[in-house]
């Protein structure tokens, strides 16, 4: 079976940094993307980024510049590293893998984490 666990959610303060981990298992290779996604109370699920098997990376423009995704896949563990973090960023996040392809979008993932909470204040 495919699983993918979250974690690394925690409440920082604005402007701090957190990494998020994805541990992945199940799949036969390692032929699959990852896409984050996070989701806040009252609004639909958002993409973040994504990288594909062979490291190619992807960025939502609200987190360009600010967000880094990469992968181990050693460990099968996807990272994503979030700096700068504001107020918005709040929310829970959840890691997806689809097989080989990357998008943005939740129909283009075939398997989901539980999700971890991010939570910022000052």
């Amino acid at each position: 079976q495919v699983q993918l666990v979250e974690s690394g959610g925690d409440l920082v303060q604005i402007g701090g940094s957190l990494r998020l981990s994805c541990a992945v298992s199940g799949f036969t290779d390692d032929h699959y993307a990852i896409g984050w996604f996070r989701q806040a109370p009252g609004k639909e699920r958002e993409f973040l980024a994504s990288i594909s098997w062979w490291e190619k990376a992807d960025y939502a423009d609200s987190v360009e510049g600010r967000f880094i995704i990469s992968r181990d896949n050693v460990k099968n563990t996807v990272y994503l590293q979030m700096n700068s973090l504001k107020p918005e960023d709040a929310a829970v996040c959840y890691c997806a893998a689809g097989w080989t392809s990357m998008g943005r979008a939740v129909r283009d993932y075939d398997y989901w984490g539980q999700g971890t909470q991010v939570s910022v204040s000052s």
